[in-house]
C-alpha cells in the first residue's frame, strides 16, 4: 500500500475526456454480484516501451464497461501486456499487480523471469495498469500541480494554526479538482470490486478457465476481493505483502502509523551498529532524538536551496520504514546533512514531488472502497497517534485526508472477503514487522482461506520482499507455481513456514568485526541473498507501493 508522501514517479499519465455522471455523497454500494459481459479479443501488437519490447512481450487494450451493471454501456479501454510461455509445459496464465492502489503494473509482464528454475516461463504473464492508471483509457488526473504543492509545503505537524489551515484547505481544493476532472465518470467506477472484475474480463478474452495470480501489497486486496468474487477461477495465486481486508482502510492507515514508527527505530539501531561507517553515534535512542532535532531545524530554515524541510526529509526517510534495500544510500545522505548540513544527497533521495495519475487513482480507490470518519475524529485521532507515534501521524493523514471530502460515493463498509467457496490453496508472504501491510493482517487473512499456506520473514522489515534470493522463500514459490506443492500448513494463528527475511545491508566500509556483530544481533547467521528481481521491477514496486 502506499505511503510515502511525494517521491518521485515514473508513470506520466494523461486524462482523456469522458461526460461526467452524476456524483453523490457516502452511500451504501450495492450488493456485488458478478458480471455475464464477455470481452472482445484483445489486439495484440507492439509495446511502446523499450523495455517490453526487448522482453519479447505484447500490449493491447482490453475492453471493458465503465459500470459492469450496464455492460452494453459505455466502454473504457485496460492496458495489458503479455509474455507467452516458452517452456512446452504450459501453466496457463498469470496476472501481476504491483500495489497501490493506482499502481502502473504494466511492466510486470515481465516478472516470470525472476521465478527460480526456470518455472516462470511455463506461464503466459500479463501486466497491466489498472481502470484509471498509466496507459488506460481514461487515465485520472486531478490536478498535476497538486502533489503537495511541490516544496512549498508547511509541516506536516500542523502546530500552527496556519499550517493546519493550509492543509485542511489544499486537501478539500484537490478533492473537489477531482468532482471537475476531465475523467470524472471514473470515479464512481474505480473500486476494487471493479478492478477485480476486470481481472476477469481479461481471463475471458484470453479464453482461459483459470486465473493464476501475483499480487504485491495492495494487490493482495485485490486479490482477496477477486476470490471472492470468482472462487471457481482462482488457480495459483501468491499474495505478497498481505492486507488485511476488513480493515480497509482507515483502520489500516493507523496499523500503518504504529509500525513505520517502530521500524524507524530499527533504522536508527542499524545506524548505531555502523556508527563506524556514517559517525551519528553509537546509541540509536540520540540518534532518534537527533532526528527530530533535523527535521525542527529544517522546519526553521529548509536545507538545498530551501528544496529540503522536515516533509521532504520525513518522506526519505519513510522508505527505510518500507524496505532495507536503500539503507546505505539513504544514510549517507543524512550522515551528510548531519555533519555538514549539505541536503542535497537527501534531496536526490526525494526525487522530487510524485505523480498526480497515481495518486488520484490512489485515492479514488480508497476514498470509495470503505467509509471515512469524519474531520473531527480523524483530528483526534492523527493527535493521539502523533503523540505516541509522531512519525508517520500527521504525514499518513494529510495524504488521505482528500477522502474526507472525496465526490464519489463510498461504500459503507468494506467489502467482506471470504475464502470458504475457494478450493485452491494460496500462498502468502509476510515479513513480521511490515510496516505498509501489517502482520496481523496477513494471519487474519489465513484466517479466511482455510486452505492458505504463510510464509513469515521472521523479524524482517521489508515490505513485499519476495524475489529477493531468498531461498527458503523464493523456492517455495517456485515449487507451488511449478506443482500447486506447498509447506503443511500448521494449527493456530501463525504462520505456517519461517524463513530469513530481506537481510539488512551492510554498508561497503564498514569494519568486519562490527559487521559481524550487528548481523548477528538483528537476524542471527548472515544471509546471502541477491535481488532475483530486475532493478526496474524492484523500482516499480516501490513507486506503486510508495509513492506519493
Amino acid at each position: 500500500m502506499k505511503k510515502a508522501l511525494l517521491l518521485a514517479a515514473s508513470v506520466v499519465a494523461t486524462s482523456a475526456l469522458i461526460a461526467p455522471l452524476s456524483l453523490t455523497g457516502a452511500v451504501a454500494a450495492p450488493l456485488e454480484k458478478t458480471s455475464s459481459y464477455i470481452p472482445p479479443a484483445i489486439e495484440w501488437g507492439e509495446c511502446d516501451s523499450a523495455r517490453l519490447v526487448n522482453a519479447g512481450a505484447e500490449c493491447g487494450m482490453l475492453e471493458v464497461p465503465l459500470d459492469y451493471d450496464r455492460p452494453n454501456a459505455r466502454k473504457i479501454k485496460i492496458a495489458v501486456s503479455r509474455k507467452l510461455h516458452t517452456d512446452d509445459d504450459y501453466r496457463g496464465m498469470i496476472a501481476v499487480n504491483p500495489g497501490g492502489p493506482g499502481g502502473s503494473g504494466l511492466i510486470y509482464s515481465v516478472l516470470g523471469g525472476s521465478i527460480p528454475d526456470g518455472v516462470g516461463a511455463k506461464y503466459d504473464w500479463y501486466g497491466f495498469d489498472p481502470r484509471g492508471v498509466g496507459s488506460s483509457e481514461p487515465a485520472l488526473s486531478c490536478d498535476p500541480d497538486y502533489a503537495g504543492a511541490g516544496y512549498d509545503r508547511p509541516n506536516y505537524v500542523p502546530e500552527k494554526a496556519k499550517d493546519m489551515k493550509w492543509w485542511r484547505q489544499t486537501t478539500k481544493q484537490y478533492a473537489k479538482d477531482c468532482k471537475s476532472a476531465d475523467a470524472r465518470a471514473l470515479l464512481p467506477y474505480l473500486r476494487t470490486t471493479d478492478v477485480a472484475k476486470d481481472l476477469d474480463s481479461l481471463r475471458k478474452a484470453e479464453e482461459q478457465e483459470k486465473l493464476n495470480y501475483y499480487g504485491f501489497s495492495y494487490g493482495t486486496y485485490l486479490g482477496q476481493v477477486y476470490a471472492t468474487l470468482f472462487p471457481e477461477q482462482v488457480g495459483r495465486f501468491v499474495w505478497d505483502g498481505v492486507l488485511n481486508a476488513d480493515n480497509a482502510f482507515y483502520e489500516a492507515n493507523l496499523d500503518q502509523e504504529r509500525q513505520f514508527d517502530e521500524n524507524l527505530d530499527y533504522y536508527f539501531q542499524w545506524l548505531a551498529d555502523y556508527d563506524d561507517v556514517y559517525g551519528l553515534g553509537s546509541d540509536w535512542r540520540k540518534i532518534k532524538r537527533g532526528y527530530y532535532q533535523q527535521l525542527d531545524k529544517l522546519d526553521k530554515r529548509a536545507a538545498a536551496d530551501g528544496k529540503l524541510g522536515p516533509d521532504e526529509l520525513n518522506d526519505v526517510m519513510l522508505s527505510a520504514g518500507y524496505y532495507v534495500y536503500g539503507w546505505t544510500d539513504i544514510a549517507e545522505a543524512y550522515a551528510a546533512l548531519v555533519h555538514d548540513g549539505d541536503g542535497s544527497l537527501l534531496l536526490d533521495q526525494y526525487g522530487g514531488p510524485g505523480d498526480d495519475n497515481s495518486f488520484a487513482a490512489y485515492n479514488a480507490v480508497q476514498c470509495t472502497d470503505a467509509p471515512w470518519p469524519n474531520w473531527n475524529t480523524t483530528k483526534a485521532d492523527a493527535w493521539a497517534m502523533h503523540d505516541e507515534h509522531p512519525f508517520m501521524a500527521w504525514n499518513n493523514t494529510w495524504y488521505n485526508a482528500p477522502c474526507l471530502n472525496w465526490p464519489a460515493a463510498a461504500n459503507k463498509q468494506p467489502f467482506k472477503v471470504s475464502g470458504a467457496k475457494v478450493d485452491s490453496p494460496i500462498l502468502m508472504v509476510a515479513e513480521t514487522y511490515d510496516a505498509a501491510t501489517v502482520f496481523s493482517g496477513a494471519l487474519a487473512t489465513r484466517k479466511k482461506f482455510p486452505d492458505s499456506v504463510l510464509i513469515e520473514g521472521v523479524g524482517g522489515t521489508t515490505h513485499s520482499g519476495s524475489l529477493s534470493g531468498i531461498a527458503c522463500t523464493d523456492d517455495t514459490i517456485a515449487a507451488y507455481l511449478d506443482t500447486g506443492e506447498l509447506p503443511d500448513r500448521k494449527s493456530g494463528n501463525r504462520s505456517d513456514k519461517q524463513c530469513d527475511p530481506v537481510p539488512a545491508p551492510v554498508p561497503a566500509t564498514a569494519d568486519a568485526e562490527v559487521t559481524a556483530k550487528a548481523v548477528a544481533q538483528r537476524t542471527g547467521p548472515a544471509v546471502e541473498a541477491e535481488d532475483a528481481m530486475p532493478a526496474d521491477l524492484r523500482e516499480g514496486l516501490r513507486q506503486a507501493q510508495a509513492n506519493r
